[in-house]
């Protein structure tokens, strides 16, 4: 799908799109407790799907009433012996220790750039825990078969803390006790809280966390609750929040709602840096309000909140000077390449970015012109040429568009809402 893109003013209200890091982590903490889980303000991306489906596949059942998804489980009890993680990087790294804690042979698969991401953290770390793996020499698609049995192990946290989230849900999901899950170099660590608090809403043995270093489960033994309800909202997504805010300080005015601002969400970190940036930014009761105003470079670490770099190469596009962003090694095991992925759509509008080591550099202030551009797949692409698109010089046009679905259906109808000249090539349900 192509999607055009003319230069827009932007005014109005939009609500944030529900977080596919909490709705996941839910779905999950759902599948490993005892009775009944009331998901309100579900999110109906992609990502939220494939969670949803596996969840089923491994014993749950969810069903859709009057907008709420209600989940019925008794713990992991394998209705069949293959789940597929969609695109889904999180699904995969959380679910695959998860299907582990089942005595019979679970196949994990996914598809598209899945099948391109080296797994082979898998290999290296559950056989240590009892658990069988056979993968494609760390590809997929991966065979697991338990029970896992945990125990102390160290993990490398330096490229992803998804893989950690699993391990710390089965590990409470197990009662373990008297183990520690060792970390070094983590990133993300937001995340990480969003993935103990979690685990401690719906019942699940938390472990003390020492520093993000170490993660112990305590010698004391754990009695799951026999049966509860939970009632649990899903936060507004700040992920996909910042590519509307990053709109509003380019076209606005425009406010985003549904947005927790005591948030464990690393990508939180995008309010900061506008407010330091722009005198644009008003945060009340009703939401956060941001205009277009002469905006400042800056130089903003990126380490522990990766996805941050698309919406913020658009930001920086806007601003008087050269920016700096930390982290661009986070960037390389995504939908995309994203660090090739900017500097190439982006040049083709005129950004001139530069990378060196760990570090991109973006030349801003200069006209921002429209371009054949194309996501190369990737979500996060496609939304970060659609804000830069708002106030270019001519028509934007963005190939294989509908990537967005994977985390922000109704991106395009927001944007919409809010004003933007925005058509589609061909038919395309944005919100299926």
């Amino acid at each position: 799908m192509k999607v055009k893109i003319k230069p827009s003013r932007l005014k109005g209200t939009v609500e944030a799109p529900a977080s596919k890091s909490s709705m996941q982590r839910a779905c999950a903490a759902a599948l490993l407790s005892n009775g009944t889980t009331i998901i309100r303000n579900p999110g109906q991306s992609h990502d939220d799907k494939a969670a949803l489906d596996i969840i089923q596949r491994l014993g749950a059942k969810a069903d859709m009433v009057s907008g709420e998804y209600q989940v019925v489980s008794w713990g992991l009890n394998p209705a069949e012996d293959e789940i597929n993680c969609g695109e889904s990087g999180l699904s995969i790294r959380m679910f695959t220790p998860i299907a582990a804690l089942a005595e019979k042979k679970i196949i994990i698969n996914g598809e598209g750039s899945l099948q391109k991401r080296p797994m082979d953290f898998f290999d290296t770390v559950l056989p240590a825990l009892g658990v069988k793996v056979k993968s494609h020499k760390g590809f997929l698609p991966i065979e697991v078969r338990g029970p896992m049995q945990p125990a102390t192990v160290e993990v490398d946290g330096s490229q992803s803390s998804q893989f950690l989230t699993g391990l710390l849900m089965a590990y409470g999901a197990a009662g373990a006790r008297d183990v520690s899950i060792h970390v070094k170099n983590l990133k993300s660590k937001p995340y990480i809280s969003l993935t103990l608090s979690v685990m401690k809403q719906f019942g699940l043995k938390t472990p003390e966390n020492r520093n993000f270093e170490e993660f112990y489960f305590s010698n004391e033994p754990f009695q799951a609750l026999t049966e509860r309800q939970i009632n649990y909202t899903v936060e507004g997504d700040w992920s996909g929040a910042a590519f509307l805010l990053v709109a509003g300080a380019i076209a606005g005015p425009i406010t985003v709602r549904g947005l927790d601002l005591t948030s464990d969400q690393a990508d939180k970190a995008i309010l900061d840096l506008l407010i330091n940036i722009s005198n644009g930014v008003a945060v009340d009761a009703k939401g956060i309000t941001v205009h277009p105003v002469p905006m400042k470079a800056f130089e903003f670490d990126a380490t522990d909140c990766p996805d941050l770099f698309p919406p913020l190469v658009a930001l920086a596009a806007y601003c008087e000077g050269e920016s700096v962003i930390t982290g661009v090694q986070r960037l390389a095991n995504k939908e995309s390449d994203r660090a090739e992925a900017l500097q190439e759509e982006f040049g083709n509008m005129g950004v001139k970015i530069k990378v060196s080591k760990d570090k991109m550099y973006i030349t801003g202030g200069g006209k921002i012109k429209g371009a054949k551009v194309h996501s190369h797949f990737d979500h996060r692409i496609a939304m970060a040429c659609a804000v830069a698109a708002l106030g270019a010089e001519g028509e934007t046009v963005i190939r294989k568009g509908e990537a967005i679905s994977k985390s922000y259906p109704r991106f395009y109808d927001d944007l919409q809402l809010l004003g933007a000249s925005v058509s589609l090539s061909r038919k395309f349900k944005i919100n299926e």
